[in-house]
């Protein structure tokens, strides 16, 4: 052990015989130790945030997806399906076709968009899970499930046969358009599931069968919009997405479930970041504790280094002393407050300690990367601060007995 440590841990556990500089010491240490702990406690709370507002779009996200290049469709030939049957990476596919429309009920209407998937789609996703009220759709019916803000803005329910449900999709063609009969293709539809996922997909989304949104749109066989993908477990995400890639050309565009997100995805980590800026922020200034303590403290024991100058030890060897003294403060600091903030968090999960709602609490999350993004984050801030406290040591100073 090198001679400037092994006195700047002696300094550590000593006491001063000044009881002032004894409670700025702690006062630094504790504000040390509580800012690693917030600084825990809000990544893990954003963390579970994170966690929480994808779990929902997730249940309705495919592994991969297959969105048209241009236009608003693609073709796909029986040698594609053949292929993409053929094709070990994938457990399962829904053909999808996806447009906007105009639903109303009675004398109320809104715009929304239309999602007529096939059979397979409850395999793709788990759109079970996110029905609240009813049941998912026949094929071959004219059923819909429609997003709850759908169903409350039209006020209509399930399998409510009193309220006629149509759907109009305008016409293609071109010219002048003489008759609103003629303009639109219209179906009666029976809703006969509610869903409820967030408010956006809520007001925006009505599933249907492949075949009434088929009809609606007058699209020819195997005319989709897209293609949902779920992949086999523990398939490499990016080799099957190379291999259908191959399959299907330059006339889809791939995405995988974070690039179907990337919006959301971007606002979380710009919030997270933000955060965590912040917090540093309040972090750096609670070092100025720690840079006062140590000044004091040289102040405090300028005699006993006065002694050790004399001994032979140099004005950087003394400057190691405190540097030492102050990193040890705060790695030891901030190790105590990430075992104070674990705990925190450890009982959050398990007895719902802070609540946003009677029946729902706050959602945290115990992510290893953001033990070291505190823990490095302390450790800098508490070597700088040693540094900025150490070189206030000069040769005059030590020579002042």
């Amino acid at each position: 052990m090198s001679f400037p440590l092994y006195i700047a841990k002696r300094y550590l556990r000593s006491k001063s015989t000044n009881n002032a500089i004894n409670f700025i010491t702690y006062i630094a240490i504790i504000g040390v130790i509580l800012g690693a702990a917030s600084l825990f406690i809000v990544l893990s709370g954003f963390a579970g945030l994170k966690d929480f507002t994808l779990l929902f779009s997730s249940e309705i996200d495919p592994d991969l997806k297959a969105e048209t290049a241009t236009g608003k469709s693609f073709f796909l030939t029986e040698n594609d399906i053949n292929k993409l049957n053929d094709l070990d990476d994938i457990a399962t596919y829904s053909k999808v076709i996806e447009e906007r429309i105009i639903i109303s009920s009675e004398d109320k209407n809104t715009l929304a968009t239309i999602k007529g998937v096939d059979e397979h789609f409850q395999s793709v996703v788990n759109i079970d899970s996110v029905i609240d009220y009813g049941s998912w759709l026949d094929q071959k019916s004219n059923q819909i499930v429609a997003g709850w803000g759908i169903s409350n803005n039209l006020s209509f329910g399930v399998l409510d046969y009193t309220k006629a449900i149509k759907i109009y999709v305008p016409k293609p063609g071109k010219g002048q358009i003489t008759s609103t009969k003629n303009a639109f293709n219209t179906v009666n539809a029976v809703n006969v599931g509610v869903f409820f996922i967030n408010e956006k997909l809520n007001d925006t989304y009505v599933f249907a069968p492949i075949d009434l949104a088929k009809n609606l749109l007058n699209y020819k066989d195997n005319q989709v919009s897209s293609i949902e993908f779920r992949l086999k477990k523990d398939v490499d995400e990016d080799l099957a997405k190379a291999n259908i890639q191959a399959i299907l050309g330059d006339k889809v565009i791939l995405k995988n479930r974070e690039q179907l997100n990337d919006a959301l995805y971007k606002m979380l980590n710009t919030e997270n970041l933000a955060v965590y800026l912040i917090f540093t922020l309040v972090l750096i200034i609670a070092f100025f504790n720690v840079i006062g303590s140590l000044i004091m403290m040289i102040l405090d024991k300028k005699q006993s280094l006065s002694t050790l100058f004399n001994m032979g030890a140099t004005v950087k060897d003394i400057r190691k002393i405190f540097f030492f003294q102050g990193s040890l403060m705060s790695v030891i600091g901030g190790l105590i407050g990430l075992g104070v903030a674990l705990i925190i968090t450890i009982l959050q999960k398990a007895f719902n300690l802070v609540m946003i709602t009677p029946s729902l609490a706050y959602p945290v999350a115990i992510r290893l990367e953001n033990f070291f993004i505190v823990f490095l984050t302390i450790s800098v801030l508490g070597v700088m601060a040693s540094k900025i406290a150490s070189v206030r040591i000069t040769k005059k100073l030590v020579q002042g007995f």
